[in-house]
């Protein structure tokens, strides 16, 4: 079988939002599977130098601006959060808690979280929203808990970040394919014709 797509995201990014809706029918017309891994932009961001897109003028505008158009064309939910950029550290921090052993839960977790934050403009950088937000799922509220403070699940994100820098991962949404790096939302139909055609 072929190798799985690394898919790379961050809960505060809308574009990650979008491609978290089309990757896993994506990879699996072309019979790949998906591995999700959340990672945390103000971290990489002290690697680059560079700033979150909402901080910087002109493009935090365009940004708005786009991400409103991009709901539209893709008919995904949207709701612009207040809370925007939010913080991702208990949202990525219950996705590795729970992937090893239950990765499809953890990616409907995922899912979950992407939509309450940008479907329906909730702040889902509260620990006790992510625990709230998992429980709807049935998962156990205090050992969800007790998992965003536990120091194994910390270093964990902190090991999975590191290997995203090591990888050259500096964007969210930004997806691997074989080795080959694609970084964006809007490269998407890249991707799809990459797997359709072995690359050029």
């Amino acid at each position: 079988m072929a190798d799985p797509i690394d898919f790379y995201f961050d809960f505060a990014s809308p574009y990650g939002y979008f491609a978290s809706r089309r990757i896993e029918e994506l990879a699996a017309a072309h019979g790949r599977t998906v591995i999700w891994r959340p990672i945390l932009l103000g971290a990489i961001f002290k690697v680059t130098g560079m700033k979150p897109n909402l901080q910087q003028p002109l493009r935090g505008e365009y940004l708005v601006h786009d991400v409103g158009r991009i709901a539209r064309l893709t008919n995904a939910p949207f709701t612009y959060p207040d809370s925007a950029p939010a913080n991702s550290v208990a949202a990525s921090r219950a996705f590795y808690w729970l992937t090893d052993e239950h990765p499809e839960q953890a990616k409907l977790l995922a899912r979950t979280l992407y939509h309450a934050h940008w479907g329906e403009g909730r702040d889902i950088g509260p620990a006790e929203t992510v625990v709230e937000i998992a429980g709807t799922l049935g998962h156990d509220r205090a050992a969800v808990a007790a998992a965003l403070q536990d120091q194994t699940v910390k270093d964990r994100l902190r090991a999975e970040n590191d290997a995203a820098v090591d990888r050259g991962v500096f964007g969210s949404p930004f997806v691997i394919v074989d080795d080959e790096p694609f970084w964006g939302w809007d490269r998407l139909d890249m991707v799809d014709r990459w797997l359709s055609t072995g690359g050029w």
